[in-house]
């Protein structure tokens, strides 16, 4: 069943792709709900997630739960997916109420739990390995970490250098050699050679620059034309994509934490979707990017292609969604370590215990098992052949 998207344009942000699936729906949740100690609540039917860029593959699991009637299933009977094109940020955006949940790599929101002192939680780490890369052209000697001293290293910033730094930092490396240079959301800056390595993430900009003609031989640029450096390989690999709860809010308000739970069975539903069918759901959220106010323009071999690098990244063997305590660590202990061009440091003390739990996507977990839905399960990867400008 395909349900509707109301898509609008709020004043002064990119576009709201807002999500109404039908009313009068039968969903899970009980209009008498307790939390198990004799406090009944009334269940929260309409929530707002708040996404960290605009529509596409990279968040097709929430798309899919809306399209195939997922968080109808779990008792929401309204459900609103804000893009963001950098405008808004977005644990900042739950931070002030504006969202019940978002989706925020875990650095930049440990960066803003020490600068603010708010207290956010991460309920699911959706994406279990790093997607990043660092791009240069084959030849010009930038073949590992220990390569960038003295170099023009791009970024996008806004907390995605970090792992730039950290990589740095487990190979005492003088972070201050580097000259960080901002790149926009393409490959423009690497064509032009006004950076030496760029950054890419494996499902979006790396193909972005195999889609381009290379002038000497008329045909598409080929991965051996580069050197690739992937920091899920390096000792600055940093958990990215995660669920994120307000956590006092989850403490105090009852219906709250249950809307998590169910809002988490509705993504989980999503993203199994995603694995078993990435064609489908490719065309699902390239449908929406098509329609959308605002939206970063790929055409359809793109937004597969990047369905097939999400699910990788995903779907690693481990539990869907729980946050593995070795890779929180190893993020939180290269945040601690780093430095950047300027030699500030990106954090200075450990985030509070409740800065992540497994309590509610273990609960999710539990109860998708009970209704017979099988969650674990291994991606087996599509061939995606690219074309000049993803289309």
């Amino acid at each position: 069943m395909r349900h509707s998207t109301r898509r609008g344009l709020a004043a002064a942000s990119v576009a709201t792709v807002a999500a109404l699936a039908l009313a009068g729906c039968s969903g899970s949740a009980d209009p008498d709900t307790s939390d198990g100690g004799g406090e009944d609540f009334e269940p929260l039917s309409s929530i707002t997630l708040q996404l960290q860029w605009l529509p596409q593959a990279q968040f097709a699991g929430y798309y899919v739960a809306l399209d195939q009637g997922y968080f109808e299933e779990e008792g929401f009977d309204e459900v609103e997916i804000v893009p963001s094109g950098g405008d808004i940020v977005p644990q900042d955006a739950l931070v002030a109420g504006d969202a019940d949940f978002a989706i925020a790599w875990v650095p930049k929101v440990l960066g803003t739990l020490e600068a603010s002192g708010v207290e956010l939680t991460d309920i699911a780490q959706v994406f279990q390995e790093s997607g990043t890369l660092q791009v240069s052209w084959k030849g010009d000697g930038i073949e590992s970490v220990a390569d960038f001293e003295g170099k023009r290293i791009g970024s996008w910033g806004f907390g995605n250098e970090w792992e730039i730094f950290a990589a740095m930092a487990a190979e005492d490396l003088d972070a201050g050699t580097v000259s960080i240079t901002t790149q926009d959301f393409s490959m423009n800056a690497l064509l032009d050679r006004d950076v030496d390595a760029a950054q890419a993430m494996t499902y979006n900009e790396w193909a972005q620059i195999l889609e381009v003609v290379n002038p000497e031989t008329g045909e598409l640029y080929q991965p051996e034309d580069f050197d690739v450096i992937s920091y899920e390989e390096t000792e600055g690999a940093m958990l990215q994509d995660a669920i994120w709860a307000d956590t006092q809010r989850l403490a105090d308000d009852p219906a709250y934490a249950d809307a998590a739970v169910r809002f988490l069975k509705a993504v989980t539903k999503g993203w199994i979707f995603a694995r078993d069918n990435p064609e489908e759901a490719a065309t699902i959220v390239y449908d929406i990017a098509s329609n959308a106010e605002a939206a970063f323009p790929v055409g359809p071999t793109h937004q597969l292609w990047q369905m097939n690098e999400v699910n990788k990244l995903i779907w690693t063997g481990a539990d869907f969604g729980l946050i593995d305590e070795g890779a929180w660590n190893k993020t939180v202990e290269g945040a601690l370590s780093a430095v950047n061009q300027d030699g500030l440091e990106l954090i200075t003390t450990e985030p509070a215990e409740s800065a992540y739990s497994n309590e509610y996507i273990q609960q999710a977990l539990a109860e998708l098992e009970e209704e017979g839905i099988v969650v674990g399960g291994e991606y087996t990867p599509i061939d995606v052949t690219l074309t000049e400008g993803g289309q």
